[in-house]
């Protein structure tokens, strides 16, 4: 779409978008990711402010050794609707009285990624050579530093956004609506206020713990022996459960890591909860553990936990999960009592929630974002955008494709489409899935979601919205990496963590054989670890 030829565009009004100044809600991969498309959209944005409240970028990888005191983590934790922001935990430093804000995020200390770099990293920039196929926790921060110095300079580091509203001053058409956003300047405690004409809500997923209220005595146990029940996000390293006794529940990715690394000091067997059994190769690597269902009820006196039956039915379909299992795995049983538990660790994912933005209804349970098409545009108010929103995808280019869309929306080089397509899009989003798995892409969900979006683009944007940054583009050695990577991080483990390449852990791309491959097709054999970020 070209520019208005009226003397008064704006009374005209052309155009369903009047952006020139946007404020983005943290620095993370998702922030950094949007920043670069629109600060590369042929200087259509003339302002555009990064918020980030910790003093580097890097979101969730932007590790702290120090977490976030467990004895502030509310058991249980459903609510999604937290009345103020998460204040920082200071750290010495070059700020207000000789510190410096920390907002511990749930990355841990020995963790290498569980997606080969190759697939992990943004189109535009490699990895550099000589690091882990697999990279620690080190490199990838590493990495995030490196791609942002583009954008560093648009960055407002210790800098917490405390409220977004709308403008309701005056009647403003949807898509020419703005935003005043409200932050403070957490090294002089300066408050200050400032409209945009957009928002990008980039602050992530990994803040707020989810801990179920629906298991029997949990408030009352947790009264009884504090400190016993705990979750992921203030899990740093294994000494603190050495020679005790401990729980992990959840058999995704960071739980099933989680519990190798506790069960080389704790009391074996490790005992690990889940509706569903996870299969044998799975557990391989993690040692002496003994998998039982998801947890029945809390035993007060006898500082016990009961547990259901364990599903076997759910798990992969492709495995034997009848309980012949390798190593020094102990034979699953029907029922199971623990006593005297010293740890209850729960790996049970987050919850979404927007304590700045109080005014639009977002959230309910925090299982779910609202009112948006393709898990990222708000329909009613399409100058705020979320990306990063969805689970189980290689996260860094995603959130390209959806830096793409913005810069080239907002720059009305990509029409915006009917409202009724947009409500359409949001029901597609979701067909038959619950609140709880909206935002969990199915197989080969992401690589789909890429090659959309990219076709989409190409499609729909003007030759000038084109003259912009590309979006990433999969192509069939990137779905060949997606469909193998699982097994490659398992075959990873086993040969100590240092391999280099894939090729080197026995997997060689091989074009022939994969040639024509779509999106849907790939698929790891293990659900339990298709999760990425």
């Amino acid at each position: 779409m070209g520019s208005s030829s009226s003397s008064s565009p704006d009374a005209e009004a052309p155009f369903p978008f009047h952006v020139k100044k946007i404020a983005i809600i943290g620095a993370g991969p998702s922030g950094l990711a949007v920043a670069k498309y629109l600060l590369a959209q042929d200087g259509a944005f003339p302002r555009i402010d990064v918020f980030e409240q910790q003093a580097e970028v890097g979101g969730v990888w932007n590790y702290s050794p120090v977490a976030r005191p467990a004895e502030s983590l509310p058991v249980p934790q459903t609510d999604a609707h937290p009345e103020r922001m998460d204040p920082p935990v200071y750290a010495e430093g070059e700020g207000k009285g000789g510190k410096v804000p920390l907002f511990p995020s749930p990355m841990y200390e020995d963790l290498h990624t569980n997606i080969p770099h190759t697939l992990m990293q943004y189109s535009d920039l490699a990895f550099p050579d000589g690091c882990e196929i697999f990279p620690s926790r080190e490199d990838v921060q590493t990495y995030l530093v490196r791609y942002a110095r583009d954008v560093r300079h648009l960055i407002k580091f210790s800098t917490q956004v405390t409220d977004v509203a709308v403008r309701t001053d005056e009647f403003r058409a949807r898509g020419r609506e703005q935003w005043d956003v409200s932050t403070t300047d957490l090294l002089t405690g300066k408050e200050t206020k400032e409209t945009y004409d957009a928002v990008v809500v980039a602050s992530g997923h990994y803040s707020t713990p989810y801990i179920p209220d629906s298991i029997e005595g949990i408030t009352a146990f947790h009264a009884a022996h504090p400190g016993v029940i705990s979750h992921s996000k203030v899990y740093r390293n294994a000494e603190p459960f050495r020679g005790k006794k401990v729980v992990v529940v959840g058999t995704g990715a960071s739980g099933l890591d989680i519990a190798a690394q506790i069960q080389r000091v704790c009391k074996t067997p490790l005992i690990l909860s889940a509706q569903s059994a996870a299969p044998p190769e799975t557990l391989e690597h993690i040692g002496n553990v003994v998998q039982v269902g998801q947890i029945k009820r809390f035993l007060i006196e006898e500082r016990g936990v009961e547990f259901f039956p364990l599903d076997e039915s759910d798990g992969d379909d492709d495995e034997d999960n009848s309980g012949a299992e390798k190593g020094k795995i102990e034979e699953r049983e029907a029922t199971r009592i623990e006593k005297d538990v010293d740890a209850v660790l729960f790996c049970t994912g987050y919850l979404f929630t927007f304590p700045f933005l109080p005014s639009i209804p977002l959230v309910t349970n925090g299982r779910k974002v609202h009112g948006l098409a393709k898990h990222l545009l708000h329909i009613a108010h399409p100058t705020l955008a979320f990306p990063g929103l969805p689970i189980k995808v290689i996260p860094f280019p995603l959130t390209q494709s959806q830096g793409a869309v913005l810069a080239r929306l907002w720059s009305n080089t990509l029409p915006l489409p009917p409202l009724s397509v947009l409500e359409q899009w949001s029901r597609e989003d979701g067909e038959g899935a619950s609140e709880e798995k909206y935002h969990v892409f199915p197989k080969g969900g992401d690589g789909r979601y890429i090659n959309e979006i990219y076709e989409w683009l190409e499609k729909e944007s003007s030759e000038e919205g084109k003259r912009g940054k590309e979006p990433p583009h999969w192509d069939a050695e990137m779905l060949w990496q997606r469909g193998i990577y699982i097994e490659a991080k398992m075959q990873f483990e086993k040969t100590g963590r240092k391999a280099k390449t894939l090729e080197e852990l026995g997997f060689k791309y091989v074009p022939e054989e994969v040639e024509g491959k779509k999106a849907e097709d790939v698929e790891g054999k293990d659900p339990h670890l298709d999760v990425a970020g």
